[in-house]
């Protein structure tokens, strides 16, 4: 998640597309979020590790 939000925030850029830069953000905080969570050692969806 963090790769696909970095890529649809760089194309937002690029682009000139504030979609995609929204959307960009959104799903690389998402990503962030359940990266610190999993290596916390909190369960995310039931597993263990999210990668």
């Amino acid at each position: 998640m963090l790769i696909l939000g970095a890529v649809l925030l760089v194309l937002g850029f690029l682009l000139h597309i504030s979609l995609l830069t929204t959307v960009g953000i959104i799903v690389l905080i998402i990503g962030a979020v359940l990266m610190i969570a999993g290596r916390t050692g909190h369960a995310v969806g039931g597993r263990r590790h999210y990668y």
